[in-house]
Protein backbone atom coordinates (compact mmCIF):
# COMPACT_ATOMS: atom_id res chain seq x y z
CA UNK A 1 0.00 0.00 0.00
CA UNK A 2 1.20 3.53 -0.78
CA UNK A 3 2.71 5.37 1.92
CA UNK A 4 2.77 9.57 1.51
CA UNK A 5 5.54 11.83 3.51
CA UNK A 6 4.06 13.75 6.23
CA UNK A 7 5.07 15.29 9.58
CA UNK A 8 4.64 14.88 12.99
CA UNK A 9 3.84 18.09 15.73
CA UNK A 10 7.41 18.05 15.99
CA UNK A 11 7.89 18.56 12.44
CA UNK A 12 10.40 15.22 12.40
CA UNK A 13 9.14 13.27 8.85
CA UNK A 14 6.71 10.06 8.93
CA UNK A 15 5.05 7.63 6.24
CA UNK A 16 1.57 7.15 6.16
CA UNK A 17 -1.14 5.29 3.88
CA UNK A 18 -3.96 7.43 3.21
CA UNK A 19 -5.98 5.65 5.20
CA UNK A 20 -4.17 5.80 8.70
CA UNK A 21 -4.25 10.06 6.91
CA UNK A 22 -8.00 9.29 6.74
CA UNK A 23 -8.20 8.27 10.29
CA UNK A 24 -6.07 10.82 11.81
CA UNK A 25 -8.16 13.78 9.83
CA UNK A 26 -11.44 12.48 11.49
CA UNK A 27 -9.68 12.14 14.92
CA UNK A 28 -8.71 15.67 14.98
CA UNK A 29 -11.36 16.97 13.82
CA UNK A 30 -13.60 15.19 16.58
CA UNK A 31 -11.34 16.19 18.80
CA UNK A 32 -12.20 19.74 17.99
CA UNK A 33 -15.58 19.57 17.83
CA UNK A 34 -16.15 17.91 21.41
CA UNK A 35 -13.79 20.27 23.12
CA UNK A 36 -15.47 23.20 21.50
CA UNK A 37 -19.05 22.32 21.01
CA UNK A 38 -18.80 22.83 17.54
CA UNK A 39 -19.52 20.83 14.29
CA UNK A 40 -16.97 18.61 12.90
CA UNK A 41 -16.04 19.04 9.17
CA UNK A 42 -18.01 17.62 6.30
CA UNK A 43 -16.89 14.75 4.18
CA UNK A 44 -16.50 16.71 1.53
CA UNK A 45 -14.52 18.81 3.86
CA UNK A 46 -12.32 16.04 5.02
CA UNK A 47 -11.42 14.66 1.12
CA UNK A 48 -10.50 17.74 0.25
CA UNK A 49 -8.26 18.00 3.44
CA UNK A 50 -7.32 14.48 2.57
CA UNK A 51 -6.26 15.50 -0.94
CA UNK A 52 -4.07 18.29 0.25
CA UNK A 53 -2.25 16.19 3.07
CA UNK A 54 -1.77 13.60 0.14
CA UNK A 55 -0.33 15.81 -2.53
CA UNK A 56 2.97 14.23 -3.82
CA UNK A 57 4.25 17.82 -4.33
CA UNK A 58 6.66 19.42 -2.02
CA UNK A 59 5.12 22.47 -1.78
CA UNK A 60 1.51 23.73 -2.54
CA UNK A 61 -0.38 26.22 -3.07
CA UNK A 62 -4.27 27.92 -3.88
CA UNK A 63 -5.18 28.30 -7.40
CA UNK A 64 -4.63 32.09 -8.67
CA UNK A 65 -6.76 34.82 -7.40
CA UNK A 66 -7.66 32.59 -4.22
CA UNK A 67 -4.25 33.97 -2.35
CA UNK A 68 -5.08 36.02 0.99
CA UNK A 69 -3.75 38.78 2.66
CA UNK A 70 -0.58 37.88 4.69
CA UNK A 71 0.47 39.96 7.96
CA UNK A 72 3.80 39.27 9.76
CA UNK A 73 4.04 39.22 13.65
CA UNK A 74 7.56 40.07 16.13
CA UNK A 75 8.33 42.67 12.69
CA UNK A 76 11.98 41.97 11.66
CA UNK A 77 13.01 39.99 14.61
CA UNK A 78 12.28 36.79 12.59
CA UNK A 79 15.32 38.27 10.33
CA UNK A 80 17.39 39.82 12.92
CA UNK A 81 16.98 37.73 16.00
CA UNK A 82 19.76 35.00 16.84
CA UNK A 83 18.33 31.29 16.83
CA UNK A 84 17.55 31.59 20.13
CA UNK A 85 14.89 33.94 19.48
CA UNK A 86 13.96 31.59 16.20
CA UNK A 87 15.23 34.45 13.97
CA UNK A 88 18.01 34.17 11.48
CA UNK A 89 20.46 36.09 13.04
CA UNK A 90 21.36 38.52 9.59
CA UNK A 91 22.53 41.26 10.82
CA UNK A 92 20.29 44.67 9.91
CA UNK A 93 18.73 47.63 11.31
CA UNK A 94 14.95 47.82 11.77
CA UNK A 95 14.47 49.83 8.52
CA UNK A 96 16.50 47.31 6.28
CA UNK A 97 14.38 44.47 8.00
CA UNK A 98 11.30 46.26 7.07
CA UNK A 99 12.13 47.21 3.53
CA UNK A 100 13.80 43.60 2.44
CA UNK A 101 9.94 42.16 3.58
CA UNK A 102 8.65 44.72 1.31
CA UNK A 103 10.69 44.93 -1.61
CA UNK A 104 12.16 40.99 -1.56
CA UNK A 105 10.19 38.92 0.87
CA UNK A 106 6.74 40.42 -0.60
CA UNK A 107 5.06 41.10 2.60
CA UNK A 108 1.58 42.37 2.26
CA UNK A 109 1.73 44.12 5.65
CA UNK A 110 4.84 44.80 8.35
CA UNK A 111 5.26 45.73 11.66
CA UNK A 112 7.81 47.54 13.79
CA UNK A 113 8.46 45.55 17.13
CA UNK A 114 10.60 45.89 20.07
CA UNK A 115 13.41 42.97 20.82
CA UNK A 116 11.52 41.99 23.73
CA UNK A 117 7.95 42.09 22.01
CA UNK A 118 5.75 43.59 24.73
CA UNK A 119 3.69 46.00 25.84
CA UNK A 120 4.93 46.70 29.27
CA UNK A 121 9.25 47.17 28.01
CA UNK A 122 7.95 49.55 25.28
CA UNK A 123 6.53 51.60 27.85
CA UNK A 124 9.83 53.16 29.19
CA UNK A 125 11.35 53.21 25.69
CA UNK A 126 8.36 54.63 23.81
CA UNK A 127 10.41 57.59 22.49
CA UNK A 128 12.67 55.74 20.91
CA UNK A 129 10.20 53.47 19.09
CA UNK A 130 7.82 56.55 18.24
CA UNK A 131 11.13 57.59 16.29
CA UNK A 132 11.66 54.42 14.11
CA UNK A 133 8.18 54.30 13.49
CA UNK A 134 7.90 58.16 11.64
CA UNK A 135 11.76 57.15 9.84
CA UNK A 136 10.47 53.76 8.62
CA UNK A 137 7.16 55.27 7.63
CA UNK A 138 8.63 58.03 5.56
CA UNK A 139 10.81 54.51 3.49
CA UNK A 140 7.88 52.17 3.25
CA UNK A 141 4.80 51.64 0.81
CA UNK A 142 2.90 49.01 2.22
CA UNK A 143 0.62 49.21 5.53
CA UNK A 144 3.28 48.92 8.47
CA UNK A 145 2.15 48.56 11.90
CA UNK A 146 3.60 47.80 15.63
CA UNK A 147 3.20 44.79 17.48
CA UNK A 148 3.50 43.70 20.82
CA UNK A 149 2.30 40.85 23.07
CA UNK A 150 -0.43 42.17 26.01
CA UNK A 151 2.11 39.46 27.87
CA UNK A 152 0.37 40.34 31.17
CA UNK A 153 2.60 37.78 33.26
CA UNK A 154 5.45 40.90 32.91
CA UNK A 155 2.88 42.33 35.46
CA UNK A 156 3.43 39.69 38.18
CA UNK A 157 6.11 39.17 40.66
CA UNK A 158 9.45 39.01 40.39
CA UNK A 159 9.55 41.39 36.68
CA UNK A 160 6.11 43.43 37.84
CA UNK A 161 4.37 45.25 40.78
CA UNK A 162 1.35 42.93 41.56
CA UNK A 163 1.61 39.41 43.51
CA UNK A 164 1.85 36.35 41.10
CA UNK A 165 -1.50 34.31 41.24
CA UNK A 166 -0.03 31.12 40.42
CA UNK A 167 2.16 31.68 43.47
CA UNK A 168 -0.71 33.00 45.77
CA UNK A 169 -2.61 29.85 44.80
CA UNK A 170 -0.18 27.63 46.04
CA UNK A 171 -0.12 29.38 49.42
CA UNK A 172 -4.21 28.58 48.95
CA UNK A 173 -5.12 32.60 48.54
CA UNK A 174 -7.44 32.42 45.81
CA UNK A 175 -9.30 35.82 46.81
CA UNK A 176 -5.82 37.76 46.78
CA UNK A 177 -5.01 35.97 43.69
CA UNK A 178 -7.31 36.78 41.42
CA UNK A 179 -7.44 40.52 43.10
CA UNK A 180 -3.88 40.86 41.98
CA UNK A 181 -4.98 39.50 38.64
CA UNK A 182 -7.93 42.38 38.19
CA UNK A 183 -4.97 44.66 39.74
CA UNK A 184 -2.47 43.81 36.92
CA UNK A 185 -5.14 43.69 34.17
CA UNK A 186 -6.11 47.08 34.63
CA UNK A 187 -2.84 47.94 34.66
CA UNK A 188 -2.37 46.18 31.24
CA UNK A 189 -5.40 48.22 29.88
CA UNK A 190 -3.37 51.38 30.68
CA UNK A 191 -0.63 51.14 29.17
CA UNK A 192 -2.09 49.58 26.38
CA UNK A 193 -3.67 52.82 25.72
CA UNK A 194 -0.47 54.95 26.65
CA UNK A 195 1.83 52.80 24.24
CA UNK A 196 -0.54 52.50 21.17
CA UNK A 197 -1.87 56.04 20.97
CA UNK A 198 1.78 57.43 21.15
CA UNK A 199 2.65 55.15 18.05
CA UNK A 200 -0.72 56.27 16.46
CA UNK A 201 0.82 59.78 16.89
CA UNK A 202 4.34 58.60 14.87
CA UNK A 203 2.28 57.29 11.89
CA UNK A 204 1.66 53.76 12.21
CA UNK A 205 -0.58 51.73 10.21
CA UNK A 206 -2.42 50.18 13.02
CA UNK A 207 -1.68 47.53 15.94
CA UNK A 208 -1.08 44.57 16.44
CA UNK A 209 -2.07 42.81 19.59
CA UNK A 210 -0.34 39.16 19.37
CA UNK A 211 -0.33 36.35 21.62
CA UNK A 212 -3.45 37.58 23.43
CA UNK A 213 -4.54 36.40 26.75
CA UNK A 214 -0.83 34.15 27.01
CA UNK A 215 -1.06 34.99 30.75
CA UNK A 216 -4.58 33.35 31.12
CA UNK A 217 -8.36 34.89 31.63
CA UNK A 218 -6.86 38.24 32.84
CA UNK A 219 -4.74 39.00 30.42
CA UNK A 220 -7.89 38.71 28.15
CA UNK A 221 -10.02 40.88 29.94
CA UNK A 222 -7.12 43.20 30.54
CA UNK A 223 -6.36 43.07 26.60
CA UNK A 224 -10.11 43.86 25.45
CA UNK A 225 -10.50 46.40 27.87
CA UNK A 226 -7.36 48.31 26.57
CA UNK A 227 -8.62 47.89 22.78
CA UNK A 228 -11.75 49.68 23.78
CA UNK A 229 -10.41 52.49 25.51
CA UNK A 230 -7.90 52.87 22.34
CA UNK A 231 -10.64 52.58 20.08
CA UNK A 232 -13.03 55.19 21.91
CA UNK A 233 -9.76 57.26 21.97
CA UNK A 234 -8.69 56.78 18.01
CA UNK A 235 -12.16 55.44 16.89
CA UNK A 236 -10.19 55.35 13.27
CA UNK A 237 -7.16 53.00 14.34
CA UNK A 238 -6.61 49.34 12.72
CA UNK A 239 -6.28 47.46 15.27
CA UNK A 240 -5.47 43.25 15.41
CA UNK A 241 -5.71 41.34 18.13
CA UNK A 242 -4.37 37.53 17.89
CA UNK A 243 -5.03 35.37 20.74
CA UNK A 244 -2.16 32.57 22.58
CA UNK A 245 -4.31 29.73 22.23
CA UNK A 246 -7.62 27.73 21.34
CA UNK A 247 -9.06 28.13 24.55
CA UNK A 248 -8.75 30.63 26.94
CA UNK A 249 -7.40 29.75 30.40
CA UNK A 250 -8.83 30.39 33.53
CA UNK A 251 -6.15 31.36 35.72
CA UNK A 252 -8.38 33.72 37.59
CA UNK A 253 -11.53 31.52 36.81
CA UNK A 254 -14.64 34.39 36.93
CA UNK A 255 -12.72 37.41 35.47
CA UNK A 256 -15.87 38.70 33.02
CA UNK A 257 -15.59 41.25 30.03
CA UNK A 258 -19.05 42.77 28.91
CA UNK A 259 -20.88 40.39 31.45
CA UNK A 260 -19.79 36.90 30.25
CA UNK A 261 -16.88 34.86 31.79
CA UNK A 262 -13.75 34.29 29.27
CA UNK A 263 -12.46 31.38 31.00
CA UNK A 264 -12.98 28.55 28.88
CA UNK A 265 -13.72 30.35 25.48
CA UNK A 266 -13.11 28.88 21.38
CA UNK A 267 -12.27 30.82 18.78
CA UNK A 268 -15.84 31.12 17.58
CA UNK A 269 -17.41 32.85 21.02
CA UNK A 270 -13.28 34.97 21.40
CA UNK A 271 -14.00 36.77 18.40
CA UNK A 272 -17.32 38.25 19.22
CA UNK A 273 -15.84 39.90 22.56
CA UNK A 274 -13.01 40.76 19.99
CA UNK A 275 -15.37 42.69 17.91
CA UNK A 276 -17.35 44.30 20.61
CA UNK A 277 -14.47 45.78 22.07
CA UNK A 278 -13.35 47.28 19.18
CA UNK A 279 -10.83 45.06 16.88
CA UNK A 280 -11.12 45.40 13.25
CA UNK A 281 -8.90 42.24 12.69
CA UNK A 282 -8.84 39.07 14.54
CA UNK A 283 -6.40 35.98 14.63
CA UNK A 284 -7.61 32.62 16.02
CA UNK A 285 -5.50 29.99 17.13
CA UNK A 286 -5.09 26.28 17.61
CA UNK A 287 -2.25 24.66 19.04
CA UNK A 288 0.03 21.71 17.64
CA UNK A 289 0.08 18.71 19.70
CA UNK A 290 3.76 17.30 18.89
CA UNK A 291 3.18 13.90 19.47
CA UNK A 292 0.27 13.85 16.93
CA UNK A 293 0.66 14.06 13.28
CA UNK A 294 0.36 16.78 10.82
CA UNK A 295 -3.07 15.03 9.46
CA UNK A 296 -4.45 15.37 13.21
CA UNK A 297 -3.17 18.99 14.12
CA UNK A 298 -4.58 20.25 11.06
CA UNK A 299 -7.53 18.93 10.70
CA UNK A 300 -8.23 19.85 14.62
CA UNK A 301 -7.11 23.70 13.58
CA UNK A 302 -9.09 24.02 10.25
CA UNK A 303 -12.46 22.88 12.61
CA UNK A 304 -11.74 25.51 15.35
CA UNK A 305 -10.96 28.15 12.49
CA UNK A 306 -13.71 27.23 10.35
CA UNK A 307 -15.96 27.37 13.35
CA UNK A 308 -14.66 31.35 13.84
CA UNK A 309 -14.80 31.95 10.09
CA UNK A 310 -18.39 30.93 10.09
CA UNK A 311 -20.26 33.33 12.98
CA UNK A 312 -17.44 36.17 12.63
CA UNK A 313 -18.12 39.88 11.18
CA UNK A 314 -14.62 40.78 11.33
CA UNK A 315 -11.88 39.53 9.13
CA UNK A 316 -10.16 36.44 10.15
CA UNK A 317 -6.38 36.59 9.85
CA UNK A 318 -5.39 32.85 11.02
CA UNK A 319 -2.55 32.54 13.40
CA UNK A 320 0.18 30.92 11.15
CA UNK A 321 3.89 29.63 12.18
CA UNK A 322 5.52 27.51 14.51
CA UNK A 323 3.58 25.35 16.62
CA UNK A 324 0.15 26.90 15.85
CA UNK A 325 -2.51 26.82 12.97
CA UNK A 326 -1.46 23.18 12.41
CA UNK A 327 1.91 23.65 11.40
CA UNK A 328 4.74 21.53 13.12
CA UNK A 329 6.71 22.72 16.38
CA UNK A 330 10.09 23.75 15.13
CA UNK A 331 12.27 26.28 14.89
CA UNK A 332 12.36 26.31 11.09
CA UNK A 333 9.18 24.61 10.30
CA UNK A 334 9.05 22.23 6.92
CA UNK A 335 7.65 24.37 4.06
CA UNK A 336 5.80 21.06 3.00
CA UNK A 337 3.91 21.59 6.04
CA UNK A 338 3.73 25.27 5.95
CA UNK A 339 2.26 25.48 2.54
CA UNK A 340 -0.55 22.41 2.96
CA UNK A 341 -1.74 24.03 6.60
CA UNK A 342 -1.96 27.45 4.69
CA UNK A 343 -3.81 26.20 1.64
CA UNK A 344 -6.11 24.12 3.66
CA UNK A 345 -7.14 27.57 5.86
CA UNK A 346 -7.86 29.38 2.93
CA UNK A 347 -9.54 26.83 1.08
CA UNK A 348 -11.52 25.07 4.27
CA UNK A 349 -11.89 27.33 6.74
CA UNK A 350 -12.31 30.00 4.52
CA UNK A 351 -9.97 32.66 6.27
CA UNK A 352 -9.25 36.13 5.01
CA UNK A 353 -5.76 36.35 6.34
CA UNK A 354 -2.65 34.37 7.03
Amino acid sequence: MAKYCTRMGDGSTVYMTKEEIKQDVLDGTADAADMGGIKDLTADEIEHLIEIICDTNRIVGVARGEEVVLSYDVGQLDMTGDNGNSGGGVPASRLNGALVHERTLCADTFELAHSDYSIKPVKPVIANEMNDMEVIQNNIIIPYFYGAMPNMGLYYSPDGPYGNPADLMRQFKIDEAQEQAEAAAKHLARDILYVATKIDDAGSDGFNFDTTASAGDADFVGTLTGVEQLRKERPDMSIMLGMAGENVMGIHGEIEYDGKVVAGLFPHQQVALAEKAGANVFGPVSNTNTGKSLAWNLSRAVTFVKSCTDVSSLPVHVNMGMGVGGIPMSETPPLDAVTRCSKAMVEIAKVDGV
